[in-house]
């Protein structure tokens, strides 16, 4: 993996970093299941902190592009798995912003459950596996 840093540009360097490993992904430079370079040998090629790189791996983690098995490495996500991951975080902002605007109304958390629930039903869904019933 190719990696090129601009110190001077003003964005942040785990920033830049997280970007060119998103990038390699999206480009298939890099493909799922494969490990990527341990936080040390980043740092060392590209002459910086540990610690920014660590951040960057925590970052890509927790987005679910890659995946750090302690004690192995840090992996690219299979494309399925990241698939659904980004699914249930764009879902998870959805429903946080509805929330908020909810809230805002007035309704409780009690209130809030009958009325996701309630839209479950209605879109003939099961709660327990989210998916459309036959």
């Amino acid at each position: 993996m190719d990696l090129h840093l601009n110190f001077a540009s003003g964005v942040p360097i785990y920033m830049q970093l997280m970007e060119q490993i998103r990038h390699a992904v999206d480009t298939g430079a890099i493909r799922g299941g494969e490990q990527l370079p341990t936080i040390r040998k980043v740092a060392e090629e590209l002459a910086m902190n540990p610690n920014t790189v660590a951040r960057a791996y925590r970052e890509l983690e927790r987005e679910g592009v890659i995946e750090v098995r302690h004690g192995s490495g840090a992996y690219v996500v299979e494309p399925a798995a990241s698939s659904k991951a980004a699914a249930l975080e764009l879902a998870g902002k959805a429903v946080r912003g509805a929330i908020e605007k909810s809230t805002a109304l007035g309704l409780s958390e009690a209130e809030l459950r009958r009325v996701f629930e309630n839209e479950l039903s209605q879109l003939g869904m099961d709660g327990s596996e989210g998916r459309r019933r036959a």
